[in-house]
């Protein structure tokens, strides 16, 4: 595995996780597809990631760490993390593994999935 692209996701989720969105967005194509896992759908681009996330962490607080990181045979990269969400109060809605599938482009993140099963 590629150091930068493990120090990138790394970055990422550390950022995420300290909700500092401009540490994130920065790793993102500006056209970013971004799943709202949180209230379902898509959101695109850099602006809505924000708008999402703000709204989000408005609600619930969730913390997301990254266990693996492996490249797929089709170049993508999928992230096993173990994720726990807990509402404003500490009380846990959730807590599990979970994977996220990015797409990459120019040292870029421009898709990620979200995928409950083992691929």
């Amino acid at each position: 595995m590629d150091n930068d692209i493990q120090n990138l996701f790394q970055d990422v989720y550390n950022a995420f996780n300290k909700r500092d969105i401009p540490g994130v967005l920065k790793s993102m194509a500006p056209d970013v597809r971004w799943p709202n896992g949180w209230e379902g759908g898509y959101v695109n681009g850099r602006k809505e990631v924000r708008d999402y996330w703000t709204r989000q962490w408005a609600e619930v607080d969730p913390k997301v760490t990254p266990i693996s990181i492996n490249k797929l045979p089709n170049g993508s990269y999928k992230v096993d993390v173990h994720q726990l969400v807990k509402d404003l109060n500490g009380k846990i809605l959730f807590d599990g593994i979970v994977q996220h599938i990015y797409t990459m482009s120019n040292g870029l993140i421009t898709t990620m999935e979200i995928v409950k099963e083992d691929l």
